[in-house]
């Protein structure tokens, strides 16, 4: 068994992707039926947020679940074979167990640091472990990864890291175009970190802020959140020519704002001085429009450097540290439990050898004393178990590697084994 963890997300597909694959009961009781079907996958549970949609599941064949999996989700939602195929997040084996990690710590987040995933990350568990469809191998997997992510929280300064970029972007901002609380704001996005940003611009007391959003519903919830106002989509060109500051983090894999997009606002603004800040990645704003007169444009790696000392990167470095040890402690105890089956038969096959011929050997030998006796017993003992020490180690180091397979089938064959032990 290995695990796949198959679906979309923010990295990967736009945010009209994302929104076609988003699960109500209905398509996601469907997807879970599908997966539970399929005859290559064993376990599985779904993660449904409004920036992933995605399935993690233990598979004997990794073309057949995909595929299961494929049609599963362009069946049960809007979400058509070639989007699908264009922009599909796929990890397998020991690249799926380190993806599952680094989102329950947030690092795969839109908002690098942020916690709620934990939450939603555990509601999925318990809902796999409710219905029946998560086994020991995934809860394993998300139970550590869970942990993982509460330590990187509680040992790390992530959760500052994107607080501190909308901070280092609003004081280079206020440089810019002045007191910020003379400036009108305007938020493209309304995800995780848009929403940072906005109460971020709110505690600062701008003077007005306006949000802007693909889902016009979305974005009007977060702006009477904080007092601000919403307009559509189709007025972001208004939008633009009004703002003093414009922060961008769409998550979308094209660009929100073009350089003619922000030339014309300046037009339309007489050159008024603007700053533009790009919190997404891919970036929304083209790099370009730094050039135009009376424009600045303040991306992440702007940020980082404004930051110093490579802005926030000590505590992303810190916190995949944490996750790169969880993840090697996961996958030897994921391979040792591998193995495990085939070791235990291994060394109840030798134990029954090893019974059998004292046996033989008591019979022949009545004369022999206790001490001598006990003696052999332990000798030969001691014998099996260097014996069979290369082999449980070897086991257990292939196991790690993904080669196990192989190796597991010939000991079978070579000494007979089965699950609960041999016929030698």
């Amino acid at each position: 068994m290995s695990l796949l963890a198959f679906g979309l997300n923010h990295r990967r597909a736009p945010i009209s992707v994302l929104e076609r694959a988003a699960l109500d009961e209905t398509s996601l009781s469907s997807i879970i039926a599908a997966a539970t079907a399929s005859p290559d996958i064993t376990e599985h549970l779904v993660v449904a947020t409004c920036n992933r949609t995605e399935i993690y599941a233990e598979v004997s064949a990794f073309h057949g679940a995909v595929a299961d999996l494929t049609e599963a989700l362009t069946a049960s939602t809007g979400i058509t074979h070639d989007d699908l195929k264009s922009h599909l997040d796929l990890h397998y084996g020991d690249a799926a167990v380190a993806h599952v990690f680094n989102v329950a710590a947030g690092l795969d987040s839109m908002a690098v640091g942020e916690s709620q995933i934990l939450g939603q990350l555990r509601d999925a568990l318990g809902r796999g472990q409710d219905d029946g469809h998560v086994g020991p191998h995934l809860n394993a997997l998300v139970q550590q990864a869970l942990r993982t992510g509460k330590r990187v929280h509680s040992e790390t300064g992530i959760d500052e890291v994107s607080r501190s970029l909308v901070t280092a972007g609003l004081d280079a901002a206020e440089e810019h175009v002045g007191d910020l609380a003379e400036a009108h704001v305007l938020v493209v996005g309304a995800g995780a970190m848009s929403a940072l940003a906005a109460t971020s611009c709110v505690r600062r007391g701008v003077r007005e802020l306006t949000v802007v959003n693909r889902t016009h519903e979305r974005g009007l919830a977060l702006a009477d959140r904080l007092g601000g106002s919403a307009r559509p989509a189709h007025e972001l060109a208004g939008a633009l020519a009004d703002a003093d500051v414009v922060i961008s983090c769409t998550g979308s894999t094209g660009l929100a704002v073009t350089l003619s997009d922000a030339a014309d606002a300046q037009v339309a603004r007489g050159g008024a001085r603007q700053a533009y800040i790009d919190l997404a990645l891919p970036h929304d704003v083209a790099h370009q429009v730094d050039d135009l007169s009376g424009v600045t444009r303040l991306g992440l790696a702007e940020l980082g450097d404004l930051l110093g000392a490579d802005g926030a990167v000590p505590e992303v470095e810190q916190a995949r540290g944490i996750v790169a040890e969880a993840v090697t402690q996961h996958l030897g105890k994921r391979a040792a439990s591998i193995a495990a089956p085939t070791v235990r038969a291994l060394r109840s096959a030798a134990q029954q050898v090893v019974e059998r011929e004292l046996a033989r050997l008591e019979q022949r030998t009545p004369g022999m004393s206790a001490a001598d006796r006990a003696e052999v017993d332990r000798a030969v003992h001691r014998i099996v178990d260097k014996l069979l020490h290369q082999p449980t180690v070897r086991a257990k180091e292939l196991a790690i590697d993904g080669r196990f397979g192989e190796y597991e089938d010939a000991l079978r064959q070579l000494f007979d084994l089965h699950a609960e032990g041999s016929s030698l």
